[in-house]
């Protein structure tokens, strides 16, 4: 019975670390982001709002209106939770560390999936572990000329703690 407690407390603590750790990646995503309560045109011309929440064609936003910030930090909580399943869905958490899956999981909030998945040398690097060259592949792209300063901080968060598994 002390065995079986100590388990469930074990797994509790595992589940706030984790839990804190999406916690400070939400809030770095966020920052990065920048937040906005009404509609603004991000880097490529595509209408966003909040934290960095592009606009879908189905979705009805009004042009002018500022919206709570308790309503669009629900739809970041959706659209990380989004991120978060399609992280899940093509990577292989085992094989990478905890700082390269907030790096992945910050890409994938940014660019989707479909874009993430086209950085196919990168993908492919990081499944030989070759870190610094799928570092390097980072720099070496148009979302690097889109985003500078955010593509060098995810790199720099990359190699800083490239061996904290």
């Amino acid at each position: 019975m002390k065995k079986l407690l100590n388990q469930k407390i074990l797994i509790g603590y595992f589940l706030q670390l984790d839990l804190l750790r999406f916690s400070q990646l939400k809030a770095r995503i966020k920052k990065n982001e920048g937040y906005y309560n009404q509609i603004y045109y991000d880097q490529l011309g595509k209408p966003t709002i909040g934290f960095g929440h592009l606009i879908k064609k189905n979705e009805k936003f009004l042009y002018q209106k500022k919206y709570s910030k308790k309503y669009l930090n629900t739809i970041f909580e959706n659209d990380f939770n989004f991120a978060l399943n399609d992280f899940n869905k093509n990577y292989n958490v085992k094989n990478l560390s905890k700082n390269l899956q907030e790096v992945i999981l910050e890409m994938i909030f940014q660019l989707g999936i479909k874009n993430c998945l086209k950085f196919k040398k990168f993908n492919k690097l990081l499944k030989k572990k070759l870190i610094y060259m799928a570092a390097l592949e980072m720099l070496d792209s148009l979302w690097y000329v889109q985003t500078p300063k955010r593509v060098e901080k995810l790199v720099n968060s990359l190699l800083e703690y490239k061996n904290d598994k």
